[in-house]
């Protein structure tokens, strides 16, 4: 990919200031919110040295307004949003592809991705690998990823598993309390 053809728009939410970037092919990179422009802006420059400030394209523009109606609670699909992953290695592709399907207010596990690309239960470090990697967060609905037992797991983002589990909370998933609940022995 020519790095000169990246833009990138910072743009605000209901959740903070998020960041987009994209080239002729499509979304490259996805900054979910924080609590400023300028750190939204570090962190995509961070990623994307090359990258400069661009106007929107109309599919810019209509992924912009999905994020923005997202982070005010409503129930978007980003599955039809068109990614450049081309930097990606063939299985992060696949495994975003089978990502791409968990829908709004649905969560699966990263052995449950693994088995259903038809991998082996090692390959879920794998799944969590690309998920930590996943360079369109939100767009790649990671944050819909868990670990075992429907344990939250890691999230790299701004905020960290808090973050995922916010986002969580916005589509109506309940999680298990953080804390162990204790367990009578039944005498």
């Amino acid at each position: 990919m020519n790095e000169t053809t990246q833009h990138y728009l910072i743009f605000e939410t209901a959740g903070g200031f998020c960041g987009i970037a994209w080239n002729d092919i499509g979304i490259t990179r996805f900054q979910l919110p924080t609590k400023s422009a300028d750190a939204t802006e570090r962190l995509m420059l961070r990623r994307l040295p090359y990258a400069r400030p661009g106007v929107p394209t109309p599919d810019v523009v209509e992924a912009v307004a999905a994020v923005k109606r997202y982070f005010a609670g409503e129930e978007i699909d980003f599955s039809s949003i068109k990614l450049d992953l081309s930097e990606q290695d063939d299985f992060f592709k696949q495994i975003y592809a089978a990502a791409r399907q968990v829908g709004w207010g649905h969560t699966t596990t990263y052995g449950a991705l693994a088995k259903q690309l038809g991998a082996g239960p090692e390959a879920a470090r794998d799944v969590g690998q690309a998920m930590a990697r996943n360079p369109v967060a939100l767009i790649i609905p990671c944050h819909r990823v868990l670990a075992a037992g429907g344990k939250i797991g890691g999230f790299s983002a701004p905020g960290g598993s808090s973050a995922k589990a916010r986002m969580l909370e916005l589509e109506g998933v309940q999680l298990a309390p953080l804390k162990p609940v204790q367990q009578t022995l039944g005498f």
